[in-house]
């Protein structure tokens, strides 16, 4: 029974429980971390997120990398 009710709440409802989910994540790591870390944490895993998602679409991590960062200069 349980189980037919979040199925049906999350089939019409799916982003206002995944960000409202987010949400509650994020007030957490404030809370325990505060706000220059969990900012810091959440750059990292938005960076970590981006790369991941290129290397799921065939990109190469150098490749990525190299559009990424600054070019060496001498």
């Amino acid at each position: 029974m349980w189980q037919e009710i979040l199925k049906k709440l999350f089939e019409t409802s799916r982003w206002r429980i995944i960000c409202a989910f987010t949400g509650l994540v994020v007030g957490v790591l404030f809370i325990l971390l505060g706000f220059f870390r969990a900012v810091f944490l959440l750059f990292c895993i938005g960076l970590g997120f981006y790369i991941g998602n290129k290397m799921d679409e065939g990109e190469d991590l150098v490749d990525l990398l190299d559009n990424l960062l600054p070019p060496y200069r001498k």
